[in-house]
């Protein structure tokens, strides 16, 4: 028995409570994780895993030691990378999972000077809207929009997202400019709908200006569950849409779009970077969120509060 593979089987499982997802993060057969569990319940003469049809979980024995199978498997696998000796050179793949405007408009664009200045870092960079399950998919981090519903997830505020309502000009023009965000409600407008992959539904969005709070639902021809669909669908004349202003920027100064109702405010979309709460940071993914503060820090800086 291999005392590294057989550990980390064991942790996979434990984090992802089943045999065949530890299998499918770690490459191997769901035959091969069982023998190495086994093999190492019989060398710790100790019972390590609760094993149902639904569910597998650790037994008290098994989470005292999956405590310190993280702890020398983090210490592992920053000595095989030289990081305790050398922290300013990180090197390593590293798994991110970030929304598709971001990655196209800000991040890729970017990375020229992160890889510049980490050149042995490898990003493997999953770009999509969805709920990603970090754990169970083996993710290092993820980079998401509005508040964080997951309690199971350590998570660093990056940045603010000011939004706004905007709409294509042949948009407005066969269907006439609106002055009060509850236009948007009427028989003559309608709104891209976003579909949330949280709720799987679109979520109302809340306008205010001095005393009066609005919240705007709208009807839609076309609903989508993608950043960059949503805007291509606001461009092309589907309907109004609400957006962060470093997705609309461009198209504003481009003519594209027509920002509405500038005298409204809307609540700034929180921007956080989330990673499981049971693994160490290593130095890769330390570089890495910091420099993702220091990039949110030019196109959308956490606001002050109070």
């Amino acid at each position: 028995m291999d005392r590294f593979d057989a550990m980390q089987a064991f942790v996979r499982v434990v984090e992802t409570g089943s045999f065949t997802k530890a299998a499918e993060t770690l490459g191997i057969s769901k035959t091969a994780v069982t023998q190495l569990i086994q093999q190492l319940e019989a060398r710790l003469r100790v019972l390590l895993l609760h094993r149902t049809t639904r569910k597998v979980n650790a037994t008290a024995d098994g989470m005292a030691y999956y405590e310190s199978a993280i702890r020398l498997l983090a210490d592992l696998d920053d000595a095989e990378n030289g990081l305790s000796a050398a922290t300013a050179s990180p090197k390593g793949k590293l798994r991110v999972d970030v929304p598709s405007p971001l990655a196209r408009i800000i991040l890729i664009p970017a990375l020229p000077a992160f890889h510049a200045r980490y050149p042995d870092i490898q990003l493997d960079m999953g770009v999509s809207d969805r709920i990603v399950d970090v754990i169970g998919e083996n993710v290092d981090c993820v980079v998401r929009g509005g508040e964080l519903t997951s309690l199971s997830l350590k998570a660093r505020h990056i940045g603010d997202l000011r939004l706004g309502v905007y709409a294509a000009p042949g948009y407005l023009e066969r269907n006439g400019t609106p002055s009060h965000p509850r236009e948007l409600e009427g028989p003559h407008h309608r709104i891209v709908g976003y579909v949330w992959s949280r709720t799987g539904k679109p979520m109302p969005y809340a306008m205010r200006s001095g005393s009066e709070i609005v919240r705007i639902q709208g009807r839609y021809v076309l609903s989508v569950d993608d950043g960059n669909a949503y805007l291509e669908a606001g461009l092309a004349g589907l309907g109004a849409l609400w957006l962060p202003e470093y997705m609309a920027r461009k198209h504003v100064a481009q003519g594209q779009l027509v920002p509405l109702f500038e005298a409204w405010r809307m609540d700034a979309m929180p921007l956080y970077l989330a990673f499981p709460p049971n693994k160490r940071v290593s130095a890769k993914l330390r570089v890495f969120i910091d420099w993702m503060v220091e990039l949110m820090a030019q196109h959308a800086p956490v606001a002050r509060r109070g």
